[in-house]
């Protein structure tokens, strides 16, 4: 299969090749994560989701792959490069939120940041900004990133305040990258710890349920 895609074309970024749950079907996960599927002999090359009918339903396979990478990716973040607003007390669950500042939605789920930490829950922000590296929104966002208290930042610039313009070495340009990866197509974009994905606003009571969190 490598060899049909590398002659092809040299631009295509396979990360591995492995068995599918169906028999002379393999799954060929790119660098950038998206999984296509190919015939043994590499000869037919297709995308799309594959489904397993299952008694309970229809079961979604690639999404369980999907899901399994994000988790992989999660778990590998650098809290130290993130703005987090901590869990009040016992911490009872997380999420990672790639976020926007100019977002209406960000701004509102920014408002329930308090009551998802008075529930038990962190809340960890990447940056994404929507208009791309070298936007407004991307230097707004190195500016909380670079300030003295990136909490307060966040918020104040949440709230549509002017902050103070800084510059320092920052994640954003990376940040965005990543979430470009991780199939992030709009914000905020809420990451559980499991590699799901839900994206866009969501209210602070129906994420504490999708943790599992009984209130």
């Amino acid at each position: 299969i490598l060899k049909k895609l590398e002659g092809a074309g040299p631009n295509i970024p396979v990360n591995e090749v492995r068995p599918s749950r169906v028999e002379s079907i393999y799954e060929v996960e790119l660098s950038t994560g998206e999984i296509l599927y190919s015939t043994a002999d590499g000869g037919y090359i297709f995308t799309g989701d594959m489904y397993q009918v299952a008694p309970q339903g229809f079961k979604n396979i690639t999404e369980e792959r999907r899901m399994a990478a994000r988790a992989k990716e999660v778990a590998a973040l650098d809290e130290n490069q993130m703005v987090v607003f901590p869990a009040t007390g016992e911490e009872k669950g997380q999420i990672t939120v790639f976020t926007d500042i100019d977002c209406a939605y960000c701004r509102k789920l920014h408002q329930e940041v308090k009551e998802l930490n008075d529930m038990g829950i962190s809340v960890r922000y990447l940056g994404f900004p929507r208009a791309g590296v070298g936007s407004g929104s991307y230097y707004s966002m190195v500016s909380v990133w670079c300030s003295e208290n990136q909490q307060d930042a966040m918020t104040r610039a949440k709230r549509g305040e002017s902050i103070d313009e800084k510059q320092c070495e920052n994640p954003i340009a990376d940040q965005y990258r990543l979430g470009q990866q991780l199939g992030v197509q709009g914000t905020p974009a809420i990451f559980l710890d499991d590699g799901r994905l839900l994206p866009g606003y969501m209210p602070a009571k129906r994420l504490a349920t999708a943790l599992g969190l009984t209130l």
